[in-house]
Parts: C-alpha cells; sequence; structure tokens
C-alpha cells in the first residue's frame, strides 16, 4: 500500500504547480458522484480554493438521483463550490440532428454525454482561467476505458498513474463519503450500467496484473484484447 499521506503532499505540490505554470486561476473539474471525480476534487481542493465541481446530467436517470446526490455529499463534506450544468437538452437535440443525417451507432450515443461534458467543462475553464482537472485512473486508461475526446481529455491528472484498487485506498484515507467507496463503479452512461460487466472482468483482475504481473488465462486475454483495441487512444492523432 502507498504512503498516503506522502501522496497526498505530492499531489497537491503538482497541481499547484501546474496551476502556476499556467498562470490560471483555479480549477474546475466533472463531479459526477463517482469515485474518480471524488478523489480528484479533495485533492484539488487541498490544492486550490478556487476549486469548482459541475454536476453535468446528461440522460440517464441516475444523473439525477444517486450521482447528483453522491456528488452533492462530496461537495459538502470538503467544502467544493458546486453549479448544475443540465445537458439533456443539448443532447435530445444534437442526437436528432446528427440522426438526420446518419443512423447513429451505439458506440456513438453512449460517447455524447462524455464528450458534451467536457465541452461544457472546457466553457467555464475557459471563461474563468481554470484549469480542466482530469478523473481517469491507470486502470481505465490501460483498458481504453474512457471516452476519446469525451472523459480521457483534460489540462491535467493528478490520479493517472492509481489503479481503482489505489484510488479506493486513498478515498478511505481521506474518509470520502461511504456511499461514494460503496457503489459499483459506473460511467454513469446509462442506467443499469457498471464498468465491471461492461468489460467483462473485474478491476481486481486488472489491477493484480497491472501490479503484479499476475493474471489468469481467461481474463489476461480480455484485458489484452481491450488494451490493443484502444492503442489509439492513448496516442496523439498521428499526421504526416
Amino acid at each position: 500500500m502507498r504512503d498516503y499521506t506522502f501522496e497526498t503532499k505530492r499531489r497537491v505540490e503538482f497541481i499547484q504547480n501546474t496551476l502556476s505554470a499556467a498562470h490560471a486561476e483555479g480549477i474546475v473539474f466533472g463531479n459526477s458522484g463517482g469515485k474518480d471525480s471524488a478523489l480528484v476534487g479533495i485533492l484539488c481542493k487541498k490544492a486550490c480554493e478556487n476549486t469548482l465541481g459541475l454536476i453535468l446530467p446528461c440522460g440517464s436517470n441516475r444523473n439525477y438521483a444517486s450521482d447528483k446526490a453522491d456528488a452533492k455529499n462530496l461537495a459538502e463534506q470538503f467544502n467544493i463550490a458546486t453549479k448544475i450544468i443540465d445537458l439533456s437538452e443539448v443532447k435530445e437535440k444534437l442526437v436528432y440532428a446528427a440522426g438526420e443525417t446518419t443512423k447513429l451507432s451505439g458506440s456513438a450515443l453512449v460517447n455524447i454525454a462524455p464528450r458534451l461534458r467536457m465541452t461544457a467543462l472546457y466553457a467555464v475553464a475557459a471563461s474563468e482561467n481554470r484549469l480542466v482537472a482530469g478523473t481517469s485512473n491507470r486502470s481505465e486508461r490501460y483498458m481504453g476505458y474512457f471516452t476519446k475526446w469525451g472523459d480521457g481529455a483534460c489540462d491535467f491528472n493528478p490520479i493517472s498513474d492509481l489503479t481503482v484498487t489505489e484510488i479506493y485506498e486513498f478515498l478511505r484515507f481521506l474518509n470520502a463519503p461511504d456511499g461514494i467507496i460503496r457503489k459499483a463503479p459506473s460511467a454513469g452512461l446509462f442506467d443499469g450500467q457498471t464498468d465491471e460487466n461492461e468489460m467483462g472482468v473485474t478491476y481486481r483482475s486488472i489491477d493484480n496484473f497491472l501490479l503484479t504481473g499476475s493474471v489468469n488465462e481467461r481474463d489476461g486475454a480480455i484485458i489484452q484484447r481491450f488494451h490493443q483495441l484502444s492503442e489509439h487512444k492513448r496516442k496523439p492523432p498521428p499526421g504526416i
């Protein structure tokens, strides 16, 4: 287990140095009510008083219920400024407009929400001289389980080296809300969605592979398939 007292100090300093180098006056992050955004929000608030969490419901019922409640609990416990931007109507209009041109695939539809959320985050950041904090962890990035130009986009990421296992350890160390720690990891893209069910492998298995190299044959095949197919997400766009 990491020394989370040291990790907190190191990451707070990293955030402060990043802000200083960019001459930015604050931070904005998507407060989704999930584990990753919770840890990012706590660390950013420790580093910068002018930290804003945006709650960005975009279509699914859970965005307005458990996700919103957990996001508010986090904000209240750690005194994080919070605003809500409801993107559901924007999404509906975009789906309709794009649907006039092509038949949208399932993949295209579920990735609209993360990209709209990132658009909102950067609109606020550009207007208030803030940096956008990223919330993707090491496990998700290895699997490619993030939306390109959506939740995978950011100005800096203070948790990119942490596995999901370490995210939960860190949250417990920081006394994050129990509801966030206990809920099943989910991108909240649609009702009933969970990360592990969608990938077909547990984070425990993914993290064990990343941290020790040990994995059973079935899970190893799934992990490597996801990693290989998502390689384009982790590289800059090719050019001539």
